[in-house]
């Protein structure tokens, strides 16, 4: 396996301290001591604590466009990517580091909002996506937005389904997928 580049060795250490030691405590002085490289090192990568926010979300983004890029050419194979991309087949209590990551990057990114833009330009062209999946629009929305709130419910803990019923929602959105296509 190749050594990953100074550059994911970087936010990887960024991705460390926002973990470790909370949104406050990123500073690009703590990520370069985490990363064992010199500050000149880390600015010739980000010059600003905003340039490594920003790249910290493309790399969210791009791992989740990756999953989304394995959708088919059938109707509603975006939407069922999606749901895919965002909600595991089996319920875990687990929390994956990549969740962990997202929870404390959108804290850092609440702290100035014009950091959010390109996340919404994202979601816009996903939304975009699904929209024109070959299913009525309004079911693929009604889907992403079921799924999404599910997201959102399970990053910060607010109530998340158990194992049964974290299953059998899955299904019934998968379901309703495939409804839509049928009609």
């Amino acid at each position: 396996m190749p050594r990953p580049s100074s550059k994911e060795r970087l936010l990887d250490a960024a991705a460390d301290v926002l973990l470790s030691q909370g949104g406050e405590s990123l500073t690009l002085e703590a990520v370069a001591k985490r990363a064992g490289v010199s500050k000149g090192g880390l600015f010739y990568h980000f010059p600003t604590k905003q340039a490594l926010v920003r790249a910290m979300a493309d790399r969210l983004t791009r791992a989740f466009e990756d999953a989304l890029a394995q959708a088919g050419p059938h109707p509603g194979d975006f939407l069922r990517a999606y749901v895919e991309a965002t909600i595991p087949e089996r319920h875990t209590t687990a929390t994956v580091p990549a969740d962990r990551v997202t929870v404390a990057l959108l804290a850092v990114l609440f702290v100035d909002p014009a950091e959010l833009e390109p996340l919404r330009e994202r979601f816009a062209a996903w939304q975009a996506r699904l929209a024109d999946d070959g299913i009525d629009p309004a079911a693929a929305t009604a889907v992403r937005l079921a799924v999404d709130g599910w997201w959102a419910a399970r990053l910060l803990g607010l109530g998340p389904p158990g194992p049964e019923l974290h299953e059998a929602t899955r299904r019934y959105l998968m379901e309703a997928i495939d409804r839509a296509a049928r009609e």
